[in-house]
């Protein structure tokens, strides 16, 4: 096996358990190493640090897989793997709609998979992992004997590794639309061309969360994708619920959503430019007891976080001037690159510019079966809050 090994002066990050080796932590590698192998990951002086994948075109070298020295990278490795995150969420309770595999959080670098029922959707996002898939569809068969499973790897982060962009089936062909219960609600999930997965399955804790503010409300939501908050919110008793997105697409997809969950007449979905509506309907004076924001990531690197705080500022002055005195302001951030601090300074910034005065309802990250591992930034991405807005 090919051997890497690191510098004397190390990050501390690795040592404390972080699985990536930056190019610029290397001392040297022993062996003709090619992208996707299997290599053994040695401190300077020789001693054992851990086996992972390595890809001389990417900046990150190495992403460790064990740091068990008698453990092997081979089939029954992952199989062993996908069974201990099944176990997990199993006891967690996240058993019918999960993210079944959370990547770096599970010790399966770069590696998504979702799980919709009886239909899993995988994304190998590394050279490194993308040559497992074949034993990873494996271990799904033999740990589920699945419906169907599907590719999503059409996203562009692949092109950072080599990898070409593709989706499509890795199990005999199945029909890619189908129907998830969340939190007793119906919901249709378009597998091949949903956004990510085909569904965000991370914010399923939190939609529970809204459950008791939005009883006799008239809501209003934006960047409502299908319209997983809004729904829940006509289902939990709001008086009239109307939601917001740029896809029309998307919009049809809610008010079909809407319609499945017999709250048709409660719950509607226009198509329009959230930036452009809420500043505009602060201007006309209209006012709402709940507002509900969920915005796609802002920003996807360290050079434009400046103007991804700039957004999320605009949308929640824009948001909190909506909001009856004495209503409630529902946001979300999950953009990883903009940390919980500086989220919550930003909402603190809004406030004082709208001239309003906000108190913290609830506070929460993303569903428990994308778990959190202290000191990796990469597995704490969402941030879910509830202020009341005096």
């Amino acid at each position: 096996m090919n051997k890497v090994y690191l510098r004397r002066k190390i990050n501390p990050r690795v040592v404390n358990g972080h699985p990536w080796i930056f190019n610029n932590e290397v001392e040297k590698v022993d062996g003709d190493a090619q992208g996707g192998d299997i290599v053994e990951v040695l401190t300077h002086d020789k001693k054992f640090v851990g086996r992972g994948y390595i890809n001389p075109k990417s900046q990150i070298l190495v992403r460790l897989l064990t740091r068990n020295r008698t453990e092997e990278i081979n089939e029954r490795f992952f199989a062993n793997q996908i069974a201990k995150c099944w176990e997990y969420r199993k006891k967690l309770g996240y058993t019918e709609n999960c993210r079944l595999v959370f990547g770096e959080a599970d010790s399966l670098p770069q590696l998504i998979i979702d799980k919709f029922n009886d239909y899993f959707v995988i994304q190998t996002l590394a050279l490194g992992i993308d040559v497992w898939k074949p034993a990873i569809v494996k271990a799904l068969n033999e740990i589920f004997s699945p419906k169907g499973i599907y590719e999503r790897n059409d996203v562009p982060v692949r092109e950072l590794e080599g990898l070409p962009q593709q989706k499509g089936f890795l199990s005999a062909p199945f029909d890619t639309k189908i129907t998830i219960v969340e939190n007793g609600l119906k919901f249709y999930v378009d597998i091949e061309n949903g956004q990510k997965t085909g569904y965000f399955l991370d914010q399923q804790d939190n939609r529970r969360a809204i459950q008791h503010i939005v009883k006799g409300a008239d809501v209003l939501g934006a960047f409502t994708y299908t319209g997983t908050f809004e729904i829940h919110a006509a289902c939990y008793g709001a008086k009239s619920v109307l939601g917001l997105d740029i896809s029309a697409n998307a919009v049809l997809q809610a008010n079909s959503n809407a319609a499945l969950n017999g709250v048709q007449d409660i719950c509607r979905f226009e198509t329009a430019n959230a930036f452009d509506v809420l500043k505009q309907w602060g201007k006309d004076g209209r006012q709402y007891d709940v507002v509900m924001l969920d915005p796609p990531a802002f920003t996807k690197s360290r050079e434009t976080i400046q103007k991804a705080i700039t957004g999320y500022k605009e949308i929640n002055l824009r948001a909190m001037k909506l909001v009856k005195p004495g209503g409630f302001l529902v946001t979300s951030s999950c953009t990883s690159l903009v940390n919980t601090e500086l989220f919550l300074q930003t909402i603190d910034m809004a406030a004082k510019d709208a001239r309003r005065t906000i108190r913290q309802v609830t506070f929460q990250t993303q569903a428990g079966d994308h778990p959190v591992i202290r000191g990796m930034d990469n597995t704490q991405y969402l941030k879910f809050l509830i202020i009341q807005v005096q």
